[in-house]
């Protein structure tokens, strides 16, 4: 395998579709967006993207068979008439050279263009220490989009800040294909995976874009998380008391001579 290509699992007839782009970063958050919609759907796998640019190792199922690390497209149809089909994309990683950002990221517009996609949304999380509803910060190609997303419940993203990988790359190269494109990011620490952020993400992609689904389904692995982060509070406040005692006791052993 020299380059990035997309092997079709079956051909679809999307009507006005939305495409929803969301791979591991911090806090996973895309990763949990995308996999929640993919579940609570119900969307079908139609396409996988393979490239030489992830991580050069494969994985192993419980059977004990490998496959290569790639990304995955779903189709979800609209039962409404007159609405938006998504199409969803996820993966094990993102890429690993700067080459292979832009290379995937040109392969899956070409998917969308080839679907007729008119807007794409890009899912990723904002490092950020919050006890609150954690916020999410918007940025957009398009002024009409970008109004409904923050009328949504978005905060506009700061001026200079960066939107680093494929999430980023999505919103700078969608202009060549005259896709409008939209990055949600959702405040998070950062080093565990983050449901609560990605709540707060879906709560706004499900009322730009007006679609139904119950995010009720989100609060059990959101009190596991809040959990697992109070037992690291912990392990980290007993690891700085133990350190403090430490530099206290070389404190008394310490000679002075004169």
């Amino acid at each position: 395998m020299k380059e990035s290509y997309i092997k079709e699992l079956q051909q679809i007839q999307p009507n006005n579709p939305i495409l929803i782009e969301g791979l591991p970063g911090l806090g996973l958050v895309g990763k949990i967006v995308m996999r929640y919609l993919i579940k609570q759907l119900k969307a079908q796998k139609i396409a996988y993207l393979y490239s030489p640019h992830f991580p050069y190792f494969v994985l192993v199922n419980k059977k004990g068979n490998v496959r290569l690390l790639r990304g995955t497209f779903y189709y979800w149809k609209n039962p409404k008439e007159d609405a938006n089909d998504l199409i969803l994309f996820t993966g094990d990683s993102q890429s690993q050279t700067i080459e292979g950002q832009y290379e995937i990221t040109d392969c899956l517009l070409n998917y969308a263009e080839k679907n007729h996609v008119h807007t794409l949304v890009t899912i990723g999380g904002y490092r950020m220490e919050t006890s609150d509803k954690p916020k999410v910060f918007v940025a957009a190609t398009n002024k009409t989009t970008l109004d409904k997303s923050i009328v949504a419940g978005a905060t506009l993203s700061s001026s200079g800040s960066p939107i680093v990988g494929t999430a980023g790359l999505i919103l700078g190269l969608s202009k060549f294909k005259k896709i409008v494109a939209l990055c949600l990011l959702g405040e998070t620490r950062g080093y565990i995976p983050d449901p609560l952020a990605a709540k707060s993400v879906l709560e706004i992609l499900k009322n730009t874009f007006n679609f139904d689904i119950d995010l009720d389904g989100l609060n059990e692995e959101i009190a596991r998380a809040e959990k697992m982060v109070t037992r690291l509070q912990a392990i980290e406040e007993k690891r700085v008391l133990q350190a403090e005692e430490i530099k206290k006791e070389d404190e008394k052993k310490t000679t002075y001579i004169s």
